[in-house]
């Protein structure tokens, strides 16, 4: 079965379940706790001193799936950059899906048969998560320039549709009320490790240069030998010279 549209959960009917009993297993009604389907929450640049802020706010209470905020995140990512590159913005996700969505089986087709028999609102299987959202509450922030307030707005403006509730833009220069935001971003952490490999690869040719001239010191007729090799003749330095092989003609006598 294929997943179920997201009007199917945005109405916060039943009480929220968000306990998951690690340490207590015996309390826990459901056995594991549905993946994460949001796999960023930070995005950008987080080391720019922007100068504005551009917020998308909730306007009904409604539950939010995991998966419609990350196509919200994606599709803002891309207009963003691919008009500001990727160090022009930075994109905070600013909710979390805590909450467990259930689901009981239902009868496919119009067979008027039943599946349960027992309860008249049992508790379900876990099918997904959800955050719960209030009206007013900011779902995701970006910070831009001022010349980009635009962008930013239009880019979110665009991203309704993939929400299953009522959205509008703020515009604040409120910077610090995003929060906090990461110290280093994972693309320097990839450019350091590329220059610490330059580095070590260039000492390894540097110390194979130096051994090779080492080693093209003067033999022992005073002649230069710019190869570094043991001349013809001559066995290296530190072995003993093979014996020669007595011939055929002494060994039969």
């Amino acid at each position: 079965m294929g997943l179920r549209p997201g009007h199917c959960y945005r109405l916060q009917k039943k009480p929220a379940y968000t306990r998951l009993a690690v340490t207590v297993p015996d309390r826990n009604y459901i056995g594991a706790s549905p993946g994460i389907k949001t796999h960023q929450f930070n995005v950008g640049n987080p080391l720019k001193d922007f100068t504005h802020l551009v917020n998308l706010v909730a306007d009904e209470s409604v539950q939010i799936r995991d998966n419609s905020i990350e196509a919200t995140r994606l599709i803002i990512t891309k207009f963003l950059s691919r008009k500001l590159g990727k160090e022009g913005f930075f994109l905070k996700i600013r909710v979390y899906p805590h909450m467990i969505l259930r689901e009981n089986k239902q009868a496919q087709g119009a067979h008027a048969d039943r599946i349960q028999k027992g309860m008249s609102h049992p508790f379900g299987k876990p099918v997904g998560r959800a955050a719960r959202v209030r009206p007013g509450q900011v779902l995701m922030s970006i910070l831009v320039d001022k010349e980009n307030i635009e962008i930013a707005k239009t880019a979110i403006l665009r991203a309704r549709p993939r929400m299953t509730t009522k959205l509008h833009a703020e515009i604040s220069t409120d910077v610090q009320s995003i929060g906090t935001k990461p110290r280093k971003m994972t693309e320097e952490k990839v450019e350091e490790k590329a220059e610490e490999t330059k580095e070590g690869e260039a000492a390894g040719t540097g110390e194979g240069a130096e051994a090779g001239k080492e080693g093209g010191a003067k033999t022992e007729t005073g002649k230069e030998n710019p190869t570094g090799k043991a001349p013809a003749g001559k066995a290296p330095a530190g072995k003993e010279a093979a014996p020669k092989k007595e011939d055929k003609k002494e060994k039969k006598k």
